[in-house]
């Protein structure tokens, strides 16, 4: 039996609002969720399985229809789908009274249930939300029946306020496969149970691939599961690093962060970090570089490489001097090598004003 695991794709999300890319990182969640069908159509997956938060609110009819096309053009796929923290069924919910197709089961209560599928001999165990937050660690007890068939249980949770999740119990209560929702980051638990994560990155603190699982179980001489996530954003937030030197200037650091963006993608949407020691006459033109691509933020953490015994002897008998001997006489190491650095280029800038 082959499945593909996904989870907390928050369709209509809009990612970056503020920014200019913003309008089209929202339709991307839609055409990464499509892909998805046609995934399960190339692997001829038996189950798609979605671990709650498919939309990132509770959803209109005009999106159910949309998600219930998606879901009929699924060939061999059946669709095995809860409802969130973020999708919850509540009172004006249009969850339970959608008619879904054929291939698709919701679990609509808020308490366990189970559907069994006879051709793949599996059988889904889950729950939908009916509130934002749920404190009670609901999955602590949960077991499968104790027959021969394929047990698979969808949860989603994973913190205080979302079903606090008892890793350990999870592991030992004899599921095949535990296909969990909540944490965006995806994450291998062990071979019967795992994080899909966020299909795609969802803010700039999501950094690192997304996507989902592919997974199969089978019953020969045993059951047996084996998984593996494989990444399939679009797009992926990336920290990026240049280490400058006194001979790096506005233009070659440009040429830098452009010849970097190229390498690793320009879809991407990138933090720009720059660190060393920088000539003391420039300072980096940080607004230049947001025109290079998709640049979330620039943060300049260069220190103006200064020769502090001349600046000492330039200025025994002033507050410079006096302030580079006192951080030389009680401070050492990285921060006092920081303090005297940003000290001296707050005093020099001062003193250029005056």
């Amino acid at each position: 039996m082959k499945f593909i695991h996904i989870a907390d794709v928050h369709l209509g999300a809009v990612p970056d609002s503020d920014k200019p890319w913003a309008g089209e990182r929202r339709r991307e969640i839609w055409d990464s969720f499509r892909n998805i069908i046609d995934i399960c159509n190339k692997e001829k997956a038996d189950l798609l399985l979605i671990a709650g938060d498919l939309f990132h609110k509770q959803p209109l009819i005009k999106e159910l229809k949309e998600v219930n096309y998606c879901f009929s053009r699924l060939e061999t796929a059946r669709v095995v789908i809860m409802a969130g923290n973020h999708d919850y069924i509540g009172p004006r919910s249009k969850y339970p009274d959608f008619g879904w197709d054929g291939k698709v089961y919701m679990f609509l209560d808020e308490s366990l249930e189970s559907v069994y599928f006879p051709d793949i001999d599996t059988t889904v165990y889950g729950l939908s939300y009916h509130k934002r937050d749920i404190t009670e660690p609901l999955y602590d007890t949960v077991k499968p029946s104790g027959d021969d068939s394929i047990h698979i249980l969808l949860a989603h949770g994973g913190d205080e306020k979302n079903i606090p999740i008892n890793r350990k119990k999870l592991m030992d209560a004899g599921f095949d496969y535990v296909a969990l929702g909540h944490i965006h980051k995806p994450e291998i638990i062990s071979e019967k149970m795992a994080y899909a994560g966020s299909l795609e990155p969802l803010d700039k603190n999501e950094t690192g691939p997304r996507g989902y699982i592919l997974g199969e179980i089978t019953k020969d001489k045993g059951k047996r599961t084996e998984i593996r996530f494989i990444k399939s954003s679009l797009r992926e937030y990336k920290t990026l690093a240049f280490a400058v030197n006194p001979e790096t200037t506005n233009a070659a650091l440009k040429d830098m962060v452009k010849v970097k963006i190229a390498d690793e993608g320009p879809q991407n949407i990138y933090k720009i970090r720059i660190e060393g020691f920088r000539d003391e006459s420039i300072h980096y033109d940080k607004e230049a570089l947001y025109a290079l691509g998709n640049i979330l933020e620039v943060t300049d953490e260069s220190v103006p490489d200064y020769d502090f015994d001349t600046l000492y002897r330039e200025n025994a008998d002033n507050l410079i001097g006096m302030f580079i001997k006192k951080i030389r006489e009680n401070g050492q190491g990285e921060v006092a090598e920081k303090a005297l650095y940003y000290g001296i280029e707050a005093l020099l800038q001062t003193r250029d004003k005056d």
